[in-house]
């Protein structure tokens, strides 16, 4: 294709965008003008299909600065992923196919909700991590099934936010050759220029990660197209540094930071559309010979999809697709559930019953923030990523939970991260965007309160629960034992839709007895009645067994209670009213107890007794005391 037609291509590109921030009087064309020469030439490297987005083997493109949508749109509208017109006129608009931001499940071609700066190179390194355990899986030296690239587009916010560091780092350390970063590198945030803020030099700290670094003028088609056809060949993850002006192409406007986040005005593109040859009276205009050669997308990558398809069936090795049907066709019925007989900590139980989902599904993987040995998720005798399913995510957080929503999204993986409880803060960003997004995700978060005793009110999370469990979409569990942690688990592997949180114990809880009315998959349920009770106890976790011996010293004194267990106060807010006034008695006064801050409690108690401060640093024990978590300080609450 030559130049002067990719330029008209280019500029068709930046006008839709302009025009869509124009007509929505919000958004933000500088990105989406400044890249729109590297997307033409990217448009002719990668390998889609716009009539299935969830081909296998596809690339993946992952927009980091999801600002961008000007160009997301755009593109997907021209290589004819569903998105027409009208669609981009609705730009920004309630209940349009085209909101603000990207959103995986909303538009056609969507990898995965990027949200905030910085989590896409993760999520891009995420897609690269699973790629090549799927590929461990199933490639061999006879036939690859799986050989696709993975390419993030990334601007200056994004290497700013320190979750860019663990990512990269992790990519590096991995040698994920297949990953492609391309850095629009116009030296603009919305403050104005880079040097503002930042001065170190990109090309030595991704060197040093273990990278591969490329430069390029990102508005030069020859350099572009060889920048990305030299990484496509590397044996490390490549950034391509590509030089770039912001909002290329707006007249007085181009290379200022005032074009980054507001219409560029009709008179800027009025004139800037002149100046490139378009008509200025239309707007939202596509020539036929442009529109051509995007959407010869559709053929070429429907093609590439049928000769990938067709290389499946003449695998010279029958494992290999029965390797990737297994990971794709996960069997829950060929799980051994453990059975529990004794007083034991959840973060243990948690442990087993990791691996015997591990042993029955072959997608099933994950890691820990370097805490595995104290987090007990440790997968036996399962080998090390690539090739095994344990992961070393090493002491990255927020880039742990971000990479493992990619892997969830990129097909047919199961991952699960872990970490401490009150650590969860460094990744609550990749947690919403999970809820939000309907990513099936499994956090497990051990040492779940101030039971973590000696590392003091650092370590004890006290206000976490209420937070997570005000996430919509968002399902909390806090197992009081074995056997709820089981339910929890059997519940969260059919909730595709949804990510779980397992919240367990350091120090040892004592077995349940059976419940009375309900079960623990409804979230909540009647663990131990009276006939004539005039109190209700409601606690998760470890405060169950408390709830459990206040009971039986009320009963001493001829005061009759029930014991309601709620593992999962999310699942049980979803529960029929009539089921709910059936283990909560609406009758009785009705009193929570946990080892937290515990104000969404108050939905269904009169007298929360929880935590009013931090914790301290002493004996888990001793701690309990303190803050009033035994029998005598109940009842004399009481």
């Amino acid at each position: 294709m030559g130049n002067k037609m990719r330029q008209k291509m280019a500029d068709s590109i930046r006008f839709l965008a302009a025009d869509m921030v124009q007509n929505a009087n919000s958004g933000h064309p500088g990105a989406p003008m400044g890249l729109a020469d590297i997307a033409v030439v990217l448009s002719e490297h990668l390998s889609h299909n716009p009539k299935n987005p969830f081909w296998l083997n596809r690339d993946r493109l992952v927009f980091s600065g999801g600002h961008a949508t000007g160009l997301i749109y755009s593109l997907y509208y021209l290589w004819g992923y569903g998105l027409e017109l009208d669609d981009l006129k609705n730009f920004r608009q309630l209940d349009s196919k085209t909101p603000g931001h990207p959103e995986y499940g909303h538009t056609a071609g969507i990898e995965i909700t990027t949200g905030p700066l910085g989590q896409g190179i993760a999520n891009a390194v995420g897609f690269s991590m699973a790629s090549k355990f799927v590929g461990a899986q199933t490639n061999s030296d006879m036939a690859e099934v799986i050989d696709h690239h993975v390419y993030c587009l990334c601007g200056d916010g994004d290497l700013e936010e320190g979750i860019s560091y663990e990512a990269c780092s992790i990519a590096g350390h991995n040698k994920l050759d297949n990953l492609i970063l391309i850095y629009d590198s116009n030296r603009i945030t919305i403050e104005g220029k880079t040097d503002l803020s930042i001065s170190e030099n990109i090309t030595k700290r991704f060197k040093s990660q273990g990278w591969d670094v490329l430069e390029c003028d990102g508005h030069n088609f020859k350099e572009i197209d060889k920048a990305i056809t030299t990484a496509k060949a590397n044996t490390k993850p490549t950034i391509i540094i590509a030089n770039t002006i912001i909002a290329k192409g707006a007249g007085k406007l181009e290379g200022s930071h005032h074009a980054h986040g507001a219409p560029l005005g009709v008179d800027v593109i009025r004139d800037a559309k002149i100046v490139a040859g378009f008509d200025p009276e239309k707007s939202f205009h596509v020539d036929e010979d442009v529109m051509a050669r995007f959407r010869c997308a559709i053929e070429a990558g429907d093609l590439l999809e049928r000769e990938w398809i067709h290389r499946l069936k003449t695998l010279p090795l029958m494992e290999q697709n029965e390797a990737l049907s297994a990971l794709q066709n996960p069997d829950f019925s060929r799980i051994q559930w453990p059975e529990f007989e004794k007083a034991d900590a959840t973060r243990n139980t948690n442990g087993k019953i990791l691996n015997a989902i591990a042993k029955a599904l072959p997608n099933f993987l994950g890691g820990s923030a370097d805490l595995s040995p104290s987090n007990k998720t440790f997968l036996n005798d399962m080998g090390v990523y690539p090739k095994g399913r344990n992961i070393y995510f090493g002491i990255r957080e927020h880039a742990m939970a971000s990479i493992a929503n990619a892997m969830a999204l990129y097909g047919p993986l199961m991952p699960f991260t872990s970490t401490f409880f009150v650590f969860s803060d460094y990744l609550k960003p990749a947690a919403r965007i999970a809820a939000l997004a309907g990513i099936q995700q499994f956090f497990i978060w051990t040492h779940d309160s101030i039971g973590v005793g000696e590392d003091g009110p650092t370590h004890q999370p006290i206000e976490h629960l209420s937070q997570f469990r005000a996430l919509p979409n968002f399902y909390v569990w806090r197992p009081a034992d074995g056997a709820e942690n089981v339910v929890a688990w059997k519940v969260a592997l059919e909730m595709s839709k949804s990510p779980s949180a397992f919240v367990c114990s350091r120090q040892n809880l004592a077995i349940l007895p059976k419940p009375i009315l309900g079960d623990a998959s409804k979230g909540g349920y009647l663990l131990a009645s009276d006939a004539n009770a005039t109190l209700t106890f409601m606690a998760s976790g470890s405060e169950v067994e408390l709830a459990l011996k206040t009971k039986d010293a009320l009963n001493a004194k001829g005061i009759f209670a029930n014991v309601v267990s709620i593992p999962c106060f999310d699942l049980f807010l979803e529960q029929d009213k009539s089921y709910i006034d059936s283990i909560i008695i609406p009758a009785t006064k009705k009193v929570a107890i946990e080892a937290a801050r515990g104000l969404e409690w108050y939905r269904f108690a009169d007298e929360v007794i929880g935590m009013e401060t931090f914790g301290a640093s002493a004996p888990a024990e001793k701690l309990f005391e303190k803050f009033g978590f035994s029998v005598e300080a109940i009842l004399a609450k009481l």
